[in-house]
């Protein structure tokens, strides 16, 4: 896309102004590193625009305090930008809090997503992170076919952001905007754990 203008311009009966401004489903995939800071990155911008944001997380541990995270719930509760609310594993639907088998795991990943449903009816977010959704549908917890139905059919203007590795093709199909991440280089592969500042 040179210059940010696009390559064609489909015979779809839609103005400019309406095509511009259609709501996207945006994946990022790949074994490389930054597809939830990418995320986060759209975050940052809609929080800038006064949109409210819905971040579900669905691997990382409530124990873990990453820095996109504190940063965006300042941002919030700061009045400037949108509203965020923030909803992970461990806080509200948990598969830290119960027993721990992979039943109980997938049932809280099922939880997660009826919120989700509930919350794209409602239209409560403009736009959605949903972090590391890819896994919980690589697993089998949720079912691809729904998932891709129901973001299809989304009303409104909601704008919705997957991550994760592995992502399905049919839910790639389904995407407006699809980003891989590949990996050249990582400091990890030289046997470096990760740091505060660049992973958290």
């Amino acid at each position: 896309m040179p210059q940010g203008k696009p390559v064609s311009v489909p015979e779809d009966g839609l103005t400019t102004r309406q095509r511009r401004t259609r709501p996207l489903l945006i994946v990022h995939t790949g074994p490389g590193k930054g597809k939830s800071t990418a995320a986060f990155g759209l975050a940052l911008r809609a929080w800038n625009q006064g949109w409210p944001i819905g971040v579900f997380q669905f691997v990382k541990s409530a124990k873990w305090r990453i820095g996109e995270e504190r940063a965006l719930r300042v941002l919030g509760d700061s009045g400037e930008g949108g509203p965020v609310a923030w909803h992970k594993m461990g806080e509200g639907w948990s598969w830290i809090q119960r027993p721990g088998s992979e039943e109980d795991h997938a049932a809280d990943a099922r939880e997660g997503w009826e919120q989700i449903k509930r919350d794209l009816a409602a239209e409560t977010f403009r736009l959605y992170v949903l972090d590391e959704f890819t896994y919980p549908m690589k697993w089998g917890w949720i079912d691809v076919d729904e998932v891709v139905e129901t973001l299809r059919g989304r009303p409104g203007g909601q704008h919705v952001v997957v991550t994760g590795r592995d992502a399905d093709p049919r839910l790639l199909d389904a995407a407006d905007l699809v980003t891989e991440m590949g990996k050249i280089k990582h400091p990890m592969d030289a046997g470096q754990k990760g740091q505060k500042g660049i992973e958290w």
